[in-house]
């Protein structure tokens, strides 16, 4: 038996606003939006629906982001973490997302760490890995 990694759900003050932050930042598309949520994934997935298992189970996740009330009080229990291609440029990428409103975040890493720790617009944090190929 398998299960599919269907999405990850994002809680945020300002869904539509955090979405597309997210969108940009991965580079995949809204594919659903209400009051009440917004759903990104990849480019590369169909919208259209699936019939065969394995293909089922190799597509991607998504995320859906949902309206909460109350702030970010701690520190994450999941978090996402990005790896720029050995092609790109890791610092540029990391310049680029802070530009566009993610911040630096501590989380207790040392500072010999291989990875940066950023937040979202929203405080959530994730992390920029080293570049790699796999």
């Amino acid at each position: 038996m398998a299960l599919r990694w269907y999405t990850t759900v994002i809680d945020a003050h300002d869904i539509a606003t955090l979405s597309r932050w997210w969108a940009q930042t991965l580079d995949w598309q809204i594919v659903y939006e209400d009051d009440e949520e917004v759903a990104i994934i990849p480019k590369w997935v169909a919208e259209d629906r699936i019939g065969d298992l394995a293909e089922w189970l190799r597509s991607g996740p998504g995320m859906v982001f949902v309206p909460v009330p109350e702030g970010k009080a701690v520190k994450n229990r999941l978090h996402i973490d990005l790896a720029p291609h050995k092609s790109q440029d890791r610092d540029a990428e990391v310049a680029a997302l802070l530009e566009r409103g993610a911040t630096h975040a501590d989380v207790g890493q040392s500072d010999d760490v291989t990875w940066t720790v950023l937040a979202d617009p929203e405080g959530n944090e994730f992390c920029v890995l080293s570049a790699r190929d796999r």
